[in-house]
């Protein structure tokens, strides 16, 4: 498996700049939800320090947890694809710190910045091919593996 891809550290140092120039400091506390399944899809952030849970609702009351994301990680891909909705909720599994950008600002700069905004997509894209790759080993070692009594 490839070494995950991190949004800040792969995008060259003047791009970089360019987008944290918009970047804005927040923390969430432990249990709290940082965004919902469906719910508008308006910014992203870099997780700075502790850990964060997506999650896919099973049920009106079952969540089950997809991935589990910590500090360098992207949270949040929905803002860039349309119709900008999130398609799984967040969780701070412990106190979190991250850098929040605005959807719509970072989208305005890539505009303006075409070069930025190709190696901010094809960043994102490593990510989630990464993210991918990862599930996919996930569901063999779930559902390849032998069962006992089973032939």
């Amino acid at each position: 498996m490839t070494k995950a891809t991190k949004l800040l550290t792969a995008l060259p140092a003047p791009q970089r700049q360019r987008l944290m120039d918009l970047a804005r400091e927040v923390s969430f506390a432990e249990d709290a939800r940082i965004f919902e399944a469906d719910g508008t899809a308006d910014r992203f952030w870099v997780i700075r320090s502790g850990a964060v849970s997506l999650d896919q609702r099973v049920t009106a009351l079952q969540r089950v947890t997809v991935a589990n994301l910590g500090a360098g990680d992207l949270l949040g891909w929905s803002w860039l694809f349309p119709p900008y909705r999130w398609d799984f909720g967040a969780e701070a599994f412990s106190p979190v710190r991250a850098y929040e950008f605005d959807a719509h600002a970072v989208l305005a700069l890539c505009e303006e910045e075409p070069r930025l905004g190709f190696l901010l997509v094809r960043t994102v894209a490593e990510i989630l091919a990464h993210r991918l790759e990862m599930t996919r080993g996930q569901l063999m070692d779930r559902y390849a593996a032998p069962r006992r009594g089973v032939l």
